[in-house]
């Protein structure tokens, strides 16, 4: 609050602004440089929400709401005679044909290391799971960086997330290794190394991780159908809590759908697979997943950064647990996991903690992806930057 009763008291001061009592004018003279780069009026009114001003901060503007403030600030900046640009919320480029086949490029590698895995054998089959993992993970890379693909921009590049991309390889290696090495280790195990099918000493779950790179595409289609539809909520509505009462069942919504994907592609791949239907770990890792990426989309990167890493780490002490209890007098470190392996299956450590995990973010988008802020248009890119 510091920085909005600053501006109160600029406004109201007699001298404020170039000399002049016009609180609107002092309120142009301090967020100038917004105004003068604004596209849009919608541009200006995400910018002052970010800045903290509410719609009853534009009452004491003599307006009945931010957008309305915004529209005068815009309409107050001398444009040069030059025509406004067309809004960005409600003018959006469609998806380029290159960003839909790296969208589809994940789960058609997925699909083809799947194969090489059923028709290999001994050390071939090894080399098979580690260059089908390499070939996913760069087309991940390449997908989520170029061409803004869960965005509105195909043509602006994402910057790098530092600090997210192990999280997430982790969480996805412990759904393809994570339960077998967890229900043989409560065993004794393991004995040798991880196995391609759901018998043998330590099992594969495939299908988990399948459907995962399979539910990319629809992931990003669904992200970006929120952020297009974001948009022109921008433009129609006439008030931040009106936006934030239509966004956020666009929000809720474009989450299930995302889910609902998931959940056939799951069920089609552990049908042909022929491996356990176990939906509730699935869709607490794919909805942990893909809240995570679409609050980075939107410029919300702590948050996600630091459940990715709660959620791993978790995970991770749940095993650690596990071989520490073979250690004298450590035995009831392993309790807690081997109970709830015990009463659920070993895919309930996923389940509570990736759910645990995508409920907090849940929260988190509907506070802050409900914000007109969140959805303000960003400014493209030198021309000599790299994707």
């Amino acid at each position: 609050m510091t920085g909005l009763d600053e501006l109160d008291r600029e406004s109201a001061q007699p001298g404020a602004g170039q000399g002049t009592a016009d609180p609107v004018k002092a309120l142009l003279h301090r967020h100038r440089e917004l105004c003068e780069r604004a596209v849009d009026p919608l541009e200006i009114a995400a910018g002052l929400e970010a800045h903290g001003v509410t719609d009853r901060t534009a009452a004491r503007f003599k307006h009945r709401d931010v957008f309305s403030l915004a529209e005068e600030l815009y309409a107050r900046i001398p444009r040069d005679g030059d025509a406004p640009r067309p809004s960005a919320a409600t003018t959006a480029p469609g998806p380029r044909a290159g960003w839909i086949v790296l969208t589809l490029l994940p789960g058609i590698l997925g699909l083809a290391s799947v194969a090489a895995l059923r028709l290999t054998h001994g050390q071939s089959r090894g080399y098979a799971v580690a260059a089908g993992a390499l070939a996913i993970a760069l087309a991940m890379r390449a997908a989520l960086r170029r061409g803004r693909p869960l965005g509105t921009t195909p043509a602006t590049p994402i910057p790098p997330t530092t600090g997210t991309a192990a999280w997430t390889c982790w969480l996805i290696g412990y759904a393809l290794l994570g339960d077998g090495l967890l229900h043989t280790a409560i065993t004794g195990g393991p004995d040798g190394p991880p196995t391609g099918g759901p018998g043998g000493d330590w099992a594969l779950a495939i299908a988990p991780a399948l459907a995962l790179t399979l539910a990319f595409a629809p992931g990003a289609w669904s992200a970006r159908l929120f952020t297009v539809r974001a948009r022109r909520k921008v433009a129609a509505s006439r008030g931040l809590e009106d936006f934030a009462d239509s966004v956020r069942p666009l929000l809720f919504g474009t989450f299930a759908l995302f889910l609902c994907a998931l959940a056939a592609l799951f069920t089609l791949c552990a049908t042909a697979l022929d491996e356990p239907f176990t939906h509730h770990e699935v869709l607490a890792l794919g909805a942990l997943l893909f809240l995570a990426r679409i609050l980075t989309l939107h410029g919300y990167t702590h948050a996600p950064k630091v459940i990715l890493a709660a959620a791993a780490l978790a995970q991770a002490a749940a095993l650690a647990t596990v071989f520490a209890a073979r250690l004298p007098g450590c035995g009831a470190l392993a309790v807690p996991v081997e109970t709830l392996v015990t009463v659920w299956d070993p895919g309930g450590i996923t389940t509570l903690i990736c759910g645990g995990a995508a409920l907090t973010l849940l929260i988190h988008a509907a506070r802050t992806l409900t914000r007109a802020s969140a959805h303000a248009q960003p400014e493209a890119p030198p021309q000599g930057d790299s994707a």
